[in-house]
């Protein structure tokens, strides 16, 4: 592979200062990443595959399907465009929490964050970088003795097994108990605290008993929530809480003793946001 740069096809700018790219590959298919400014970070968000074939019930990136996993200059290609678009400043932070799933384009994806994170490389330090997962246990077992000191994230967005299997089909192979029991051990294994990601839906997942089930999941061991208003996808029905019920949730899982962090939505009116890509 090579460190070049992919060919931008269209650059869109949010009112909130969040900039999403499309990149053209060279065999016709498309990717998307989102470059978020926020004070002193500037945070690549880079897909790892073109499509996704894990089709969570609330995201874009499974709409059309999988097409196939990224080369490891097509990931690190993102980052050198976004980059180069920076003119006077750089990109601080990458999570790959773009098209596709990680984990299930494991060597290429550790192969593009060795590179990143080295000082001959893109000298991006390990902790400012973050790997998502929709909760592929295999990869999650193999990426805790990389030695890295990577961010994992895994995306739960529900805390008992029915509303998990209606939202995340994933959770049909890789069930929350058994996912659960994986990330615990990542944590002991590693000393590193995983971070969730739970994006909040009305009427699905926002309960007092959705906010019960998740604080007795995740009490006693080294995790933090970071939680999402849920982006509004048109090819779906599901609606966003109102601010009540967020904030509801929110004190629910502090008074319980969960480290929660309530994240602001970047680019939705761009279709850039969490879930829209």
């Amino acid at each position: 592979f090579s460190l070049n740069r992919l060919k931008l096809d269209r650059l869109q700018e949010s009112s909130d200062t969040t900039k999403k790219f499309l990149f053209a590959l060279e065999d016709g298919n498309l990717i998307e990443s989102v470059l978020i400014p926020v004070k002193e970070r500037l945070t690549a968000c880079l897909s790892s595959q073109a499509g996704c074939s894990f089709s969570c019930g609330f995201c874009a990136s499974g709409i059309a399907g999988f097409k196939r996993n990224l080369q490891v200059s097509e990931i690190t290609g993102q980052l050198l465009e976004i980059d180069y678009r920076l003119k006077d400043s750089a990109v601080t932070n990458v999570v790959f929490m773009g098209t596709g799933e990680p984990l299930d384009n494991y060597d290429n994806v550790l192969k593009a964050i060795r590179i990143i994170n080295a000082p001959e490389g893109l000298n991006i330090g390990a902790r400012r970088i973050t790997i998502s997962t929709c909760g592929i246990i295999p990869g999650i077992k193999r990426f805790s003795t990389e030695g890295l000191q990577i961010e994992l994230s895994v995306s739960l967005h529900a805390a008992d097994e029915k509303t998990r299997d209606q939202l995340m089909p994933v959770n049909k192979k890789y069930c929350l108990k058994d996912l659960i029991s994986a990330c615990k051990d990542y944590a002991a294994l590693t000393k590193r605290q995983v971070t969730f990601e739970y994006v909040l839906i009305k009427g699905i997942n926002c309960s007092k008993e959705a906010a019960d089930n998740l604080s007795r999941l995740l009490t006693g061991w080294e995790c933090k929530v970071n939680l999402l208003v849920y982006n509004p996808i048109k090819e779906f029905s599901y609606q966003a809480p109102d601010a009540r019920e967020v904030e509801f949730f929110v004190w629910l899982l502090r008074k319980r003793g969960i480290v929660v962090t309530l994240r602001k939505s970047r680019g939705k009116d761009i279709d850039g946001a969490c879930g829209q890509l």
